[in-house]
C-alpha cells in the first residue's frame, strides 16, 4: 500500500516531522484505520525519495506516542487502542480544510435527491416490494450460461465493444422476442442495449428534448420519469389517468414528448384500451409529438391476450419503446433495451457511446444464449402462473378482511395492485404492526388522494400475503364491510385535477 504523502522540501519543517504529521493526521481522520498495515520503511523511503532513517525515526515516534505498534516479523500497524482523549485532543489541533465554494450546473441544481431505502424490521411482511421472486429464478441454468460464456469468449470480454448498440446476437434475439410477444416488427439495427430502463429514459431526455421543451407524463406515474425530464430542463406537465389509460383530451398542445405506460399503467394498473391507443396516436400525429412507451412488465398479464404495443400500431408517428429485464429476471442484471425508428437509432447510439460506451458484454452474451435456448420464455411462463396465484390470494384476503372498504384499481396484470381504502386513519407502522406498505402519494406530483397504497405480491408467499392483510386489518381495527370486490377489476375512474 502506498500512502498519499506529499513532502515539502522547501519548508523549514524537517522531513521527519512532516512525515510524522502526515501519518498521524491519516490515523486521526481514519484515512488509516485501526489494524491497517503500513508500508515497510525501506519501501516508503524509496517511494518518497528520502533516507530509510527518516522513515524509521518517524515510525519510532508514532509508535512511542501510541499511534502505531510493531509486530516482530510482521511489520508496523495502526494501533487498535488509540485513547479517545488523545484522538480528540490531537483532532482539535488539526487544521480544518476550507470548504471551497462550487458552482454547479443547472442540471445538477434540478436533480432530485435519491430516495432513502426504508428498513424493514425483522418479522415484518413487506407488501411494498415489487421485485421478482428471486428464489424461483433458474439460477442453475443462468450460472451454466455465464460459465460457458466465460470459457469461450476469450479476450473479447476484456475489450470495448465495437459500437454502443450492444451485442448484436442479443439485439437480434430481442427483435424476435418483441415481434412474437408485443407485435413489434423491427430489425436488430433499431435495438439499443441499455443499462436498465432508467438509462433509456435519460437517453430519451438527451436525444429528444431541449431546455424549456414541453413533456407530458402520467399522473400518478413513475417518479423517475418526472425527475429525469425535469433535470434536463423540460417543462413537465402531468396528465390524469382513468380506467383506459392516459386521458388524451387533457393533453396540452405543444407537447414535444408524451410518456406513457400503456400495458400496465404505473401505479394504477390500468391497461390502455385499443380505442385509447388509437386516440393517443392520432393526437400525437396531429400535434407533431413523439411517444415514449415504457413497457416495464407487460409479460405478466393474467386475463386475456396482451394488447399490441403502441410501437406496432403507430406507423407514421415516432415511438420510442423501452423494455427491461429487471422484472422478468432480476434488477441487478442492469440490462434493458430501447427500440427506435431507423432515423433515430443512430442518435441514441451516439448518446449512449458518449455516456458510458456500452453495457457489460458478459451479461449481454449470456442473456442472448438464455433467450435463444428458451430459458427466459419458460421462466416467464412459470412466474406468470405463480404471480397470478399470489395476486388472487392478495385480492381474496383484502375482500375477506375489508370487503367494500378496499377498492382494487387496475386490470389483472403486473406485479402490484393499487388499493384505495375508505374511512381509515393513519398509516401502518412496520415496527408496531408488522407490515410495511407504500403510500401511492409518492407517485403524484401534487394533490395525492388519501389512503391509496401500492401493494406488491410477487416476492411474497400466499401465506405471508394473507397474514399481511390480516395484520393490516388489526392495525386499522376496521370491521369487515358488506359486499365483495369480485375478481379485482377496475372500479371507477381516477379523476384528478390537471396541473
Amino acid at each position: 500500500m502506498q500512502l498519499p504523502i506529499l513532502l515539502d522540501r522547501e519548508s523549514r519543517i524537517p522531513l521527519q516531522r512532516q512525515l510524522f504529521d502526515s501519518i498521524r493526521r491519516m490515523v486521526l481522520t481514519r484515512g488509516l484505520r485501526p489494524g491497517d498495515r503500513l508500508p515497510a520503511s525501506r519501501g516508503l523511503a524509496k517511494a518518497l525519495d528520502v533516507s530509510r532513517v527518516t522513515v524509521s525515526l518517524a515510525y519510532d515516534q508514532l509508535t512511542a506516542e501510541g499511534y502505531l505498534h510493531a509486530r516482530r516479523g510482521s511489520g508496523t500497524f495502526v494501533s487498535t487502542q488509540i485513547p479517545d482523549a488523545l484522538a480528540e485532543a490531537h483532532g482539535r489541533s488539526l487544521p480544518r480544510a476550507a470548504q471551497a465554494r462550487v458552482r454547479v450546473s443547472k442540471y445538477a441544481d434540478r436533480l432530485q435527491a435519491e430516495p432513502a431505502v426504508g428498513h424493514v424490521p425483522s418479522g415484518a411482511i413487506d407488501l411494498s416490494c415489487f421485485a421478482p421472486d428471486f428464489d424461483r429464478f433458474p439460477m442453475a441454468e443462468w450460472r451454466r450460461t455465464l460459465s460457458r460464456r466465460l470459457r469461450s469468449s476469450g479476450r473479447l470480454l476484456f475489450q470495448y465493444a465495437g459500437d454502443a448498440y450492444g451485442y448484436e446476437p442479443l439485439r437480434q434475439a430481442i427483435a424476435t422476442y418483441v415481434a412474437k410477444s408485443r407485435a413489434i416488427h423491427c430489425t436488430a439495427a433499431q435495438v439499443l442495449i441499455v443499462s436498465g430502463s432508467q438509462q433509456a429514459l435519460d437517453l430519451c431526455a438527451r436525444v429528444l428534448i431541449d431546455e424549456e421543451d414541453s413533456v407530458s407524463i402520467e399522473k400518478p406515474g413513475y417518479p423517475g420519469t418526472h425527475g429525469v425530464f425535469r433535470a434536463h430542463g423540460a417543462r413537465v406537465h402531468t396528465v390524469p389517468v382513468d380506467r383506459d389509460g392516459i386521458v388524451v383530451r387533457r393533453l396540452k398542445p405543444g407537447a414535444r414528448v408524451i410518456y406513457t405506460t400503456p400495458s400496465h399503467q404505473f401505479p394504477t394498473g390500468a391497461s390502455m384500451s385499443i380505442a385509447r391507443r388509437m386516440q393517443l396516436i392520432d393526437w400525437a400525429r396531429q400535434h407533431g409529438s413523439m411517444l415514449i412507451e415504457d413497457d416495464y412488465d407487460s409479460e405478466y398479464r393474467y386475463h386475456g391476450a396482451p394488447l399490441p404495443a403502441l410501437y406496432g400500431l403507430a406507423a407514421d408517428v415516432p415511438v420510442v419503446y423501452i423494455g427491461t429485464f429487471s422484472k422478468v429476471m432480476y434488477p441487478g442484471i442492469r440490462l434493458g433495451y430501447l427500440i427506435a425508428t431507423n432515423s433515430l437509432a443512430h442518435r441514441f447510439a451516439a448518446a449512449k457511446w458518449m455516456m458510458d460506451r456500452h453495457s457489460s458484454l458478459l451479461e449481454q452474451m449470456a442473456l442472448a444464449d438464455f433467450i435463444k435456448e428458451g430459458h427466459l420464455e419458460r421462466h416467464v411462463r412459470r412466474m406468470r402462473r405463480l404471480y397470478h396465484q399470489r395476486r388472487m390470494a392478495l385480492v381474496s384476503a383484502l375482500d375477506q378482511h375489508f370487503g367494500e372498504a378496499a377498492e382494487i384499481l387496475g386490470d389483472q396484470a403486473g406485479m402490484h395492485i393499487l388499493v384505495r381504502f375508505r374511512n381509515l386513519e393513519g398509516e401502518p407502522d412496520p415496527a408496531r404492526d408488522g407490515v410495511r406498505l407504500t403510500s401511492a402519494s409518492k407517485y403524484y406530483v401534487s394533490d395525492a388522494p388519501a389512503n391509496e397504497y401500492v401493494m406488491g405480491f410477487t416476492a411474497v408467499t400466499e401465506r405471508a400475503l394473507r397474514e399481511g392483510v390480516a395484520r393490516l386489518c388489526r392495525a386499522w381495527s376496521h370491521p369487515r364491510a358488506k359486499g365483495s370486490l369480485g375478481g379485482g377489476q377496475f372500479y371507477g375512474e381516477i379523476t384528478l385535477p390537471h396541473k
